[in-house]
C-alpha cells in the first residue's frame, strides 16, 4: 500500500481494534494523523461503490457536516484525517446530542451529490434451516438458539421482503449507530460513511432514532431521546414520513443480513486477514440470534413510539 501522499511516517501504522466489517489503522506522518480503513472485499454481501461514496463524503464535508475529512479512496482503501473524540457508548445519548443528529440528517438529505450506483433488488435469503443444521453439525456455541428460532427468522425475512416503504428515497449515511459516532465537547462527529447510499427516509430515521434512544437491549428505550432525533430533523427543515412498520424495516433488514453474514464466517471457522476477528463474528451472531426475535416481537411497541410524537 502506497501512502506517500500522506507524508513521511513518523512511526509504524497501528491496528485500531474493533470494526464490525472492515479493519482500521492509524498512521502518523509529518503531515498529521490519518485513519486508514482496509475494506473487506473478500466475502462482503455486496460491493462498496467507493467513487460515489467518496464524492458524497467530500460534498458532506464541504457543507460542514461534522465528520473526518476524507483524504483519498481506492479500490480497497479509504483514508480520512484522524479525529480525536470520546466514544459514544451503546446507551441513550443526551437529548441535545440526539437533536443535533436529527439536524445533521436533515442537512445531509438536502445535499446534492451524483449517485451512479444502482443496487440490484433481491429477496432476503431464506436458508435459516440449513444454516441451523450446519451450525449444529459444526458445534457452534449458538447453534441451539438459532435452531429454536428458525421459524421466527423466516417470518422476519418475510416481513423485510414485503414491508411497504412510503418514501421518499434519500441519499444518506445509512448506518448512524453509537459505534459510528464520536463526541467532541458533547457534540456529534459522524464516522464510517462507506455504507452510504439510497434509502427510504422512514428506515433511516427509525434506525437512527432507535439506536440513540436505547442500550444494548430493548428494555431501556427512552422515548424522549427517540423524539429528540425527530425534533432535530424537523427543526432543520426535514419532513417526517407517515408512521408505520417501515420505520423499523431497515434496521431489522440490516441486522438480519449482518447476522447471516457473520454466521457464514463462523461456519467457515477461519481467522481471516480482512473483516472482523472471528471472536467478534461469534459475538455478533450471538447478539443477532438472541436480539432479532425480540426486536421483531416488539414491533407494535416500537410503532407506538411514532404515534406519541
Amino acid at each position: 500500500m502506497d501512502f506517500s501522499h500522506l507524508g513521511a511516517p513518523i512511526g509504524p501504522m497501528t491496528r485500531v481494534q474493533g470494526g464490525f466489517a472492515n479493519r482500521m489503522y492509524r498512521l502518523d506522518t509529518v503531515q498529521g494523523s490519518f485513519a486508514v480503513k482496509a475494506l473487506n472485499l473478500d466475502n462482503r454481501r455486496g460491493t462498496y461503490p467507493m467513487e460515489d461514496v467518496f464524492r458524497f463524503e467530500r460534498t458532506a464535508f464541504a457543507a460542514g457536516i461534522p465528520m473526518p475529512e476524507p483524504i483519498s479512496a481506492g479500490h480497497d482503501i479509504i483514508v480520512h484525517r484522524w479525529v480525536d473524540g470520546e466514544k459514544v457508548p451503546e446507551a441513550p445519548v443526551p437529548a441535545s446530542y440526539a437533536f443535533e443528529i436529527g439536524a445533521i440528517l436533515a442537512r445531509t438529505h438536502s445535499l446534492h451529490s451524483p449517485w451512479n450506483h444502482q443496487p440490484i433488488p433481491d429477496h432476503s435469503p431464506r436458508d435459516w434451516s440449513l444454516l441451523a443444521k450446519r451450525a449444529k453439525a459444526t458445534g457452534q456455541p449458538w447453534a441451539e438458539e438459532l435452531s429454536s428460532h428458525v421459524e421466527t427468522f423466516l417470518a422476519i425475512t418475510n416481513f423485510v421482503d414485503t414491508c411497504r416503504l412510503p418514501g421518499p428515497v434519500v441519499l444518506t449515511h445509512r448506518d448512524i449507530q453509537p459505534w459510528n459516532l464520536l463526541a467532541q465537547d458533547g457534540r456529534p462527529v459522524v464516522l464510517d460513511w462507506e455504507l452510504s447510499g439510497m434509502l427510504d427516509l422512514s428506515g433511516e430515521l427509525g434506525s437512527t432514532a432507535l439506536s440513540l434512544a436505547k442500550g444494548p437491549g430493548l428494555d431501556g428505550i427512552k422515548p424522549e431521546i427517540f423524539h429528540s432525533v425527530l425534533d432535530g430533523y424537523v427543526t432543520a427543515g426535514g419532513a417526517l414520513p407517515p408512521p408505520g412498520p417501515s420505520w423499523f424495516a431497515y434496521v431489522i433488514s440490516a441486522w438480519l443480513a449482518h447476522t447471516r453474514w457473520n454466521i457464514l464466517r463462523c461456519l467457515d471457522g477461519v481467522e481471516t486477514i480482512t473483516g472482523p476477528d472471528l471472536a467478534l463474528s461469534h459475538e455478533t451472531v450471538k447478539n443477532g440470534v438472541h436480539g432479532l426475535p425480540e426486536l421483531f416481537d416488539r414491533l407494535p411497541e416500537l410503532e407506538a413510539l411514532l404515534l406519541r410524537h
